[in-house]
Protein backbone atom coordinates (compact mmCIF):
# COMPACT_ATOMS: atom_id res chain seq x y z
CA UNK A 1 0.00 0.00 0.00
CA UNK A 2 2.13 3.27 -0.87
CA UNK A 3 1.07 6.81 0.48
CA UNK A 4 -0.12 7.74 3.78
CA UNK A 5 -3.58 7.74 4.64
CA UNK A 6 -5.79 8.01 7.86
CA UNK A 7 -8.33 5.51 9.31
CA UNK A 8 -11.87 7.62 8.95
CA UNK A 9 -13.90 5.10 10.35
CA UNK A 10 -14.99 1.71 10.80
CA UNK A 11 -16.61 -0.44 7.95
CA UNK A 12 -19.97 -2.82 9.15
CA UNK A 13 -17.50 -6.29 9.38
CA UNK A 14 -15.21 -4.08 11.35
CA UNK A 15 -12.31 -2.80 9.13
CA UNK A 16 -11.15 0.51 9.04
CA UNK A 17 -11.55 2.68 5.80
CA UNK A 18 -9.79 5.55 4.69
CA UNK A 19 -11.02 8.59 2.97
CA UNK A 20 -9.90 7.73 -0.60
CA UNK A 21 -12.07 3.35 0.26
CA UNK A 22 -9.19 1.64 1.28
CA UNK A 23 -10.00 -1.35 4.05
CA UNK A 24 -7.40 -2.16 7.12
CA UNK A 25 -7.69 -4.85 9.23
CA UNK A 26 -8.11 -3.82 12.84
CA UNK A 27 -7.66 -0.16 12.41
CA UNK A 28 -9.15 2.73 14.40
CA UNK A 29 -9.95 5.68 13.38
CA UNK A 30 -7.27 8.81 13.62
CA UNK A 31 -4.61 5.39 12.82
CA UNK A 32 -2.38 6.64 9.91
CA UNK A 33 -0.61 4.07 7.25
CA UNK A 34 2.10 4.82 6.18
CA UNK A 35 3.93 5.35 2.73
CA UNK A 36 5.51 1.35 4.03
CA UNK A 37 1.88 -0.21 4.94
CA UNK A 38 2.98 -0.29 8.18
CA UNK A 39 -0.20 0.85 10.81
CA UNK A 40 0.82 3.57 13.11
CA UNK A 41 -1.96 3.60 15.91
CA UNK A 42 -3.80 6.72 16.74
CA UNK A 43 -5.66 7.78 19.69
CA UNK A 44 -8.75 6.22 19.35
CA UNK A 45 -6.15 2.30 19.00
CA UNK A 46 -6.61 0.52 22.44
CA UNK A 47 -4.74 -2.23 23.21
CA UNK A 48 -7.26 -5.62 23.16
CA UNK A 49 -7.78 -6.73 26.34
CA UNK A 50 -8.54 -10.53 25.34
CA UNK A 51 -5.34 -13.06 24.86
CA UNK A 52 -7.42 -14.15 21.99
CA UNK A 53 -8.17 -11.50 19.81
CA UNK A 54 -8.03 -11.17 16.98
CA UNK A 55 -8.53 -14.76 16.36
CA UNK A 56 -11.78 -15.48 18.21
CA UNK A 57 -14.90 -14.86 16.41
CA UNK A 58 -16.60 -13.69 19.23
CA UNK A 59 -15.07 -10.21 19.15
CA UNK A 60 -14.23 -8.15 15.99
CA UNK A 61 -14.07 -4.38 17.49
CA UNK A 62 -11.04 -4.70 20.65
CA UNK A 63 -9.07 -2.52 19.00
CA UNK A 64 -11.48 0.38 19.27
CA UNK A 65 -11.72 2.54 22.47
CA UNK A 66 -14.97 3.33 24.11
CA UNK A 67 -15.42 6.39 21.95
CA UNK A 68 -14.51 4.36 18.63
CA UNK A 69 -16.94 1.64 19.62
CA UNK A 70 -20.17 4.21 20.73
CA UNK A 71 -19.14 5.66 17.42
CA UNK A 72 -19.02 2.43 15.16
CA UNK A 73 -22.52 1.47 16.80
CA UNK A 74 -24.39 4.96 16.09
CA UNK A 75 -23.29 4.71 12.45
CA UNK A 76 -24.17 1.10 11.82
CA UNK A 77 -27.88 2.46 12.65
CA UNK A 78 -27.67 5.74 10.93
CA UNK A 79 -26.39 4.61 7.98
CA UNK A 80 -28.40 2.37 6.94
CA UNK A 81 -31.51 4.79 8.20
CA UNK A 82 -29.48 7.56 5.62
CA UNK A 83 -29.69 5.12 2.97
CA UNK A 84 -33.37 4.92 2.66
CA UNK A 85 -33.93 8.76 3.29
CA UNK A 86 -34.66 8.51 7.16
CA UNK A 87 -33.76 11.31 9.46
CA UNK A 88 -34.86 10.52 12.69
CA UNK A 89 -35.45 13.75 14.76
CA UNK A 90 -33.19 12.52 17.82
CA UNK A 91 -30.81 10.52 18.15
CA UNK A 92 -29.75 9.39 21.40
CA UNK A 93 -25.97 8.27 22.20
CA UNK A 94 -25.23 4.61 21.57
CA UNK A 95 -25.73 2.70 24.22
CA UNK A 96 -23.04 0.24 25.12
CA UNK A 97 -23.54 -3.15 27.49
CA UNK A 98 -20.62 -3.29 30.44
CA UNK A 99 -17.61 -6.35 29.68
CA UNK A 100 -18.36 -9.76 31.44
CA UNK A 101 -22.41 -9.02 31.07
CA UNK A 102 -22.93 -11.98 28.61
CA UNK A 103 -25.96 -13.55 29.67
CA UNK A 104 -26.08 -16.50 26.91
CA UNK A 105 -23.34 -18.16 24.51
CA UNK A 106 -23.41 -20.59 22.04
CA UNK A 107 -20.16 -22.09 22.51
CA UNK A 108 -18.73 -24.89 20.34
CA UNK A 109 -16.77 -28.81 21.84
CA UNK A 110 -14.65 -30.98 19.37
CA UNK A 111 -12.57 -33.75 20.18
CA UNK A 112 -8.77 -33.48 18.62
CA UNK A 113 -7.40 -36.35 19.51
CA UNK A 114 -7.27 -37.03 23.82
CA UNK A 115 -8.20 -33.29 24.14
CA UNK A 116 -11.17 -30.99 24.06
CA UNK A 117 -11.20 -27.65 22.38
CA UNK A 118 -14.18 -25.47 23.30
CA UNK A 119 -15.29 -21.82 22.76
CA UNK A 120 -16.08 -19.61 19.73
CA UNK A 121 -15.24 -20.06 16.26
CA UNK A 122 -12.53 -18.06 14.52
CA UNK A 123 -14.03 -15.45 11.90
CA UNK A 124 -15.02 -16.67 9.08
CA UNK A 125 -13.76 -20.21 9.72
CA UNK A 126 -15.56 -23.35 11.86
CA UNK A 127 -12.20 -23.88 13.69
CA UNK A 128 -12.90 -23.53 17.41
CA UNK A 129 -10.49 -21.63 19.64
CA UNK A 130 -9.79 -22.73 23.01
CA UNK A 131 -11.42 -20.33 25.28
CA UNK A 132 -8.74 -19.60 28.45
CA UNK A 133 -10.34 -16.38 29.03
CA UNK A 134 -13.54 -13.86 27.73
CA UNK A 135 -14.23 -10.90 28.66
CA UNK A 136 -17.87 -10.56 27.07
CA UNK A 137 -19.29 -13.84 28.97
CA UNK A 138 -21.09 -13.24 32.05
CA UNK A 139 -18.51 -14.80 35.25
CA UNK A 140 -21.02 -17.50 35.93
CA UNK A 141 -21.02 -19.09 32.48
CA UNK A 142 -17.33 -18.24 31.84
CA UNK A 143 -17.04 -20.43 34.82
CA UNK A 144 -18.21 -23.49 33.20
CA UNK A 145 -16.17 -23.59 30.62
CA UNK A 146 -13.49 -25.57 31.97
CA UNK A 147 -14.97 -27.98 34.10
CA UNK A 148 -17.59 -28.69 30.45
CA UNK A 149 -14.32 -29.42 28.93
CA UNK A 150 -13.10 -31.76 31.40
CA UNK A 151 -16.52 -33.08 31.57
CA UNK A 152 -16.94 -33.89 27.62
CA UNK A 153 -13.00 -35.18 28.12
CA UNK A 154 -14.12 -37.90 30.27
CA UNK A 155 -16.95 -38.89 28.09
CA UNK A 156 -14.60 -40.29 25.66
CA UNK A 157 -15.75 -39.59 22.41
CA UNK A 158 -12.94 -39.24 19.93
CA UNK A 159 -15.84 -37.99 17.19
CA UNK A 160 -17.38 -34.97 19.26
CA UNK A 161 -18.85 -32.28 17.76
CA UNK A 162 -20.77 -30.26 19.56
CA UNK A 163 -22.78 -26.81 20.20
CA UNK A 164 -23.05 -25.39 23.96
CA UNK A 165 -25.32 -23.44 24.70
CA UNK A 166 -25.21 -21.28 28.22
CA UNK A 167 -28.29 -19.28 29.59
CA UNK A 168 -28.24 -17.67 32.85
CA UNK A 169 -31.58 -17.85 34.60
CA UNK A 170 -33.44 -17.56 37.83
CA UNK A 171 -31.94 -20.33 39.02
CA UNK A 172 -28.82 -20.48 37.73
CA UNK A 173 -26.78 -21.38 34.44
CA UNK A 174 -29.25 -23.78 32.20
CA UNK A 175 -26.97 -25.32 30.07
CA UNK A 176 -28.06 -27.25 26.73
CA UNK A 177 -25.31 -29.77 24.82
CA UNK A 178 -26.11 -30.59 21.14
CA UNK A 179 -24.66 -33.61 19.56
CA UNK A 180 -24.26 -35.58 22.56
CA UNK A 181 -25.88 -38.46 23.71
CA UNK A 182 -25.22 -40.29 27.38
CA UNK A 183 -24.69 -43.86 26.60
CA UNK A 184 -24.98 -45.99 29.48
CA UNK A 185 -25.85 -46.10 33.34
CA UNK A 186 -22.20 -44.98 34.01
CA UNK A 187 -22.53 -41.46 31.47
CA UNK A 188 -25.69 -40.50 32.88
CA UNK A 189 -24.61 -40.27 36.40
CA UNK A 190 -21.77 -38.43 35.52
CA UNK A 191 -24.10 -36.02 34.02
CA UNK A 192 -25.89 -35.66 36.40
CA UNK A 193 -23.49 -35.40 39.19
CA UNK A 194 -21.75 -32.62 37.38
CA UNK A 195 -25.13 -30.45 36.61
CA UNK A 196 -25.69 -31.44 40.85
CA UNK A 197 -21.50 -30.51 41.27
CA UNK A 198 -22.00 -26.82 39.19
CA UNK A 199 -25.22 -25.82 40.76
CA UNK A 200 -26.71 -25.90 36.75
CA UNK A 201 -30.31 -24.89 36.67
CA UNK A 202 -31.12 -27.21 33.85
CA UNK A 203 -28.97 -29.72 31.90
CA UNK A 204 -30.06 -30.86 28.45
CA UNK A 205 -28.89 -33.20 25.67
CA UNK A 206 -29.86 -33.23 21.84
CA UNK A 207 -28.65 -36.35 20.19
CA UNK A 208 -30.45 -35.41 17.07
CA UNK A 209 -34.06 -35.33 18.26
CA UNK A 210 -34.71 -32.42 20.27
CA UNK A 211 -33.70 -31.23 23.61
CA UNK A 212 -34.21 -34.04 26.47
CA UNK A 213 -34.02 -33.10 30.12
CA UNK A 214 -31.19 -34.58 32.37
CA UNK A 215 -31.56 -32.47 35.43
CA UNK A 216 -33.68 -29.85 36.53
CA UNK A 217 -34.45 -29.88 39.97
CA UNK A 218 -36.98 -26.94 40.04
CA UNK A 219 -38.66 -25.17 37.10
CA UNK A 220 -36.77 -22.87 35.18
CA UNK A 221 -37.58 -19.36 34.86
CA UNK A 222 -36.46 -15.85 33.64
CA UNK A 223 -37.39 -12.65 35.35
CA UNK A 224 -39.14 -10.29 32.62
CA UNK A 225 -40.46 -7.01 33.80
CA UNK A 226 -40.65 -8.10 37.37
CA UNK A 227 -42.86 -10.72 36.69
CA UNK A 228 -40.89 -14.70 36.51
CA UNK A 229 -41.78 -16.65 32.78
CA UNK A 230 -40.72 -20.36 32.04
CA UNK A 231 -37.28 -20.77 29.94
CA UNK A 232 -37.85 -23.40 27.62
CA UNK A 233 -34.86 -24.96 26.15
CA UNK A 234 -33.71 -22.64 23.31
CA UNK A 235 -36.15 -19.82 23.87
CA UNK A 236 -34.79 -16.68 22.94
CA UNK A 237 -33.65 -13.30 25.40
CA UNK A 238 -32.00 -10.44 25.01
CA UNK A 239 -27.72 -10.86 25.08
CA UNK A 240 -27.64 -9.21 28.31
CA UNK A 241 -29.66 -7.58 31.14
CA UNK A 242 -28.06 -4.85 30.40
CA UNK A 243 -29.44 -4.20 27.02
CA UNK A 244 -32.65 -5.66 27.38
CA UNK A 245 -32.70 -2.81 30.15
CA UNK A 246 -32.28 -0.18 27.64
CA UNK A 247 -34.36 -1.42 25.08
CA UNK A 248 -37.70 -1.77 27.58
CA UNK A 249 -36.85 1.30 29.20
CA UNK A 250 -36.84 3.23 25.70
CA UNK A 251 -40.49 1.41 25.31
CA UNK A 252 -41.53 2.17 28.16
CA UNK A 253 -40.84 6.00 28.10
CA UNK A 254 -42.00 6.37 24.34
CA UNK A 255 -45.24 4.51 25.22
CA UNK A 256 -46.11 5.99 28.43
CA UNK A 257 -50.04 7.17 28.69
CA UNK A 258 -50.94 4.53 25.98
CA UNK A 259 -53.94 2.04 27.27
CA UNK A 260 -53.63 -0.65 25.01
CA UNK A 261 -50.41 -1.92 23.15
CA UNK A 262 -50.02 -4.93 20.55
CA UNK A 263 -46.88 -6.62 21.06
CA UNK A 264 -45.93 -8.34 17.89
CA UNK A 265 -43.29 -10.88 17.60
CA UNK A 266 -43.45 -11.06 21.79
CA UNK A 267 -41.40 -13.89 22.86
CA UNK A 268 -41.27 -14.72 26.18
CA UNK A 269 -42.68 -11.55 27.13
CA UNK A 270 -39.86 -9.42 27.30
CA UNK A 271 -41.65 -5.95 26.22
CA UNK A 272 -44.90 -6.78 27.25
CA UNK A 273 -44.72 -7.59 30.79
CA UNK A 274 -42.05 -4.50 30.85
CA UNK A 275 -45.22 -2.48 29.48
CA UNK A 276 -48.17 -3.90 31.50
CA UNK A 277 -49.80 -2.08 33.79
CA UNK A 278 -51.83 0.05 33.60
CA UNK A 279 -51.54 -0.73 29.95
CA UNK A 280 -53.28 -3.89 28.63
CA UNK A 281 -50.96 -5.40 26.19
CA UNK A 282 -51.29 -8.29 23.44
CA UNK A 283 -48.49 -10.28 23.17
CA UNK A 284 -48.47 -11.94 19.79
CA UNK A 285 -46.22 -15.06 19.29
CA UNK A 286 -45.69 -17.49 16.89
CA UNK A 287 -43.37 -20.13 18.44
CA UNK A 288 -46.02 -22.38 20.92
CA UNK A 289 -43.31 -22.95 23.30
CA UNK A 290 -42.88 -19.29 23.91
CA UNK A 291 -46.26 -18.24 23.94
CA UNK A 292 -47.53 -21.01 26.25
CA UNK A 293 -44.65 -19.44 28.71
CA UNK A 294 -45.72 -16.23 28.43
CA UNK A 295 -49.58 -16.94 28.62
CA UNK A 296 -48.64 -18.99 31.29
CA UNK A 297 -46.76 -16.10 33.38
CA UNK A 298 -49.66 -13.34 32.54
CA UNK A 299 -52.16 -15.62 34.61
CA UNK A 300 -49.90 -16.65 37.46
CA UNK A 301 -48.62 -12.65 37.96
CA UNK A 302 -52.13 -11.37 36.99
CA UNK A 303 -50.71 -8.60 34.89
CA UNK A 304 -52.43 -7.63 32.09
CA UNK A 305 -51.24 -9.29 29.25
CA UNK A 306 -52.79 -11.42 27.05
CA UNK A 307 -50.59 -13.58 25.11
CA UNK A 308 -52.08 -14.78 21.32
CA UNK A 309 -50.29 -17.66 19.18
CA UNK A 310 -50.28 -16.52 15.53
CA UNK A 311 -47.60 -16.76 12.92
CA UNK A 312 -47.73 -12.73 12.24
CA UNK A 313 -45.31 -13.98 8.43
CA UNK A 314 -48.38 -15.75 6.99
CA UNK A 315 -51.44 -13.86 9.31
CA UNK A 316 -50.76 -10.76 9.90
CA UNK A 317 -52.25 -8.60 12.36
CA UNK A 318 -54.49 -6.73 9.55
CA UNK A 319 -54.75 -2.60 10.16
CA UNK A 320 -58.31 -3.15 11.19
CA UNK A 321 -57.00 -5.17 14.18
CA UNK A 322 -54.16 -2.84 14.77
CA UNK A 323 -56.76 0.42 14.66
CA UNK A 324 -57.89 -0.92 18.44
CA UNK A 325 -54.74 0.01 19.97
CA UNK A 326 -53.29 2.92 20.97
CA UNK A 327 -49.39 2.02 20.49
CA UNK A 328 -47.31 -0.77 18.74
CA UNK A 329 -44.26 -2.84 19.52
CA UNK A 330 -42.37 -5.02 17.39
CA UNK A 331 -39.09 -7.05 17.33
CA UNK A 332 -39.12 -9.20 14.64
CA UNK A 333 -36.38 -11.67 13.83
CA UNK A 334 -33.19 -10.39 11.25
CA UNK A 335 -35.62 -11.02 8.23
CA UNK A 336 -37.76 -7.47 9.46
CA UNK A 337 -41.02 -7.57 9.21
CA UNK A 338 -42.39 -6.39 5.19
CA UNK A 339 -45.70 -7.62 5.81
CA UNK A 340 -46.87 -6.40 9.13
CA UNK A 341 -45.20 -3.59 8.52
CA UNK A 342 -47.50 -2.71 5.43
CA UNK A 343 -50.15 -3.24 7.64
CA UNK A 344 -49.17 -0.73 10.24
CA UNK A 345 -48.27 1.64 7.67
CA UNK A 346 -52.10 1.18 6.61
CA UNK A 347 -53.26 1.27 10.34
CA UNK A 348 -54.45 4.44 12.40
CA UNK A 349 -52.06 3.21 15.26
CA UNK A 350 -50.48 6.80 16.53
CA UNK A 351 -47.64 5.20 18.03
CA UNK A 352 -45.11 2.46 16.80
CA UNK A 353 -41.85 1.47 18.27
CA UNK A 354 -39.62 -0.82 16.38
CA UNK A 355 -36.70 -3.15 18.34
CA UNK A 356 -34.08 -4.28 15.69
CA UNK A 357 -31.32 -6.63 15.94
CA UNK A 358 -30.57 -5.96 12.01
CA UNK A 359 -30.32 -2.19 10.54
CA UNK A 360 -30.71 -2.89 6.95
CA UNK A 361 -33.73 -4.88 7.61
CA UNK A 362 -35.15 -2.34 9.95
CA UNK A 363 -34.44 0.81 7.23
CA UNK A 364 -35.91 -1.10 5.03
CA UNK A 365 -39.73 -1.92 7.28
CA UNK A 366 -38.61 2.12 8.13
CA UNK A 367 -39.32 3.68 4.95
CA UNK A 368 -42.10 1.96 4.60
CA UNK A 369 -43.89 2.78 7.49
CA UNK A 370 -42.52 6.47 6.68
CA UNK A 371 -44.38 6.11 3.00
CA UNK A 372 -47.53 5.35 5.13
CA UNK A 373 -46.97 8.05 7.22
CA UNK A 374 -45.39 7.91 10.32
CA UNK A 375 -42.17 10.14 11.02
CA UNK A 376 -39.33 8.66 12.79
CA UNK A 377 -39.31 10.89 16.25
CA UNK A 378 -36.49 8.92 17.70
CA UNK A 379 -33.72 6.63 17.61
CA UNK A 380 -31.52 4.86 20.10
CA UNK A 381 -28.31 2.11 18.98
CA UNK A 382 -27.73 -0.42 21.38
CA UNK A 383 -24.37 -1.98 21.47
CA UNK A 384 -25.21 -5.01 23.71
CA UNK A 385 -22.94 -7.76 21.92
CA UNK A 386 -20.17 -5.54 23.10
CA UNK A 387 -16.67 -5.19 20.91
CA UNK A 388 -18.83 -6.97 18.01
CA UNK A 389 -20.22 -5.68 15.20
CA UNK A 390 -23.97 -6.80 15.48
CA UNK A 391 -25.92 -4.15 17.10
CA UNK A 392 -29.35 -3.48 18.19
CA UNK A 393 -31.86 -0.46 17.98
CA UNK A 394 -34.93 1.25 19.40
CA UNK A 395 -37.07 3.30 17.42
CA UNK A 396 -39.95 5.55 17.55
CA UNK A 397 -42.80 6.25 14.77
CA UNK A 398 -44.95 8.92 15.41
CA UNK A 399 -48.24 9.12 13.32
Amino acid sequence: MSGGAEIVRVAAKGDGVTADGRHVAFAAPGDVIGADGVLVPGPHHAAPTCRHFPACGGCQLQHLDEAALSAFVSDRVLGPAKGQGLDAELVQAAHLSPPRSRRRAALHAQAIGKRIVLGFREQGSHRIVDMRECHVLAPDLFALVDPLRDLLAKMGNRKLAADIELTACDQGVAAGIKGLEAEGLAATEALIAFAQDHRLARLTLDGGYGPETQWEPEPVTVTLGGTPVTLPPGAFLQATPDGEAALAGAAAEWLDGAGTIADLFAGLGTFAFALAGPAKVLAVEAARDAHLACQSAARASGKPVHSLHRDLFRNPLRAEELDRFDAVLLDPPRAGAREQVAQIAASKVARVVYISCNPASWARDAAQLAAGGYRLAELRPVGQFRWSTHVELASLFVR
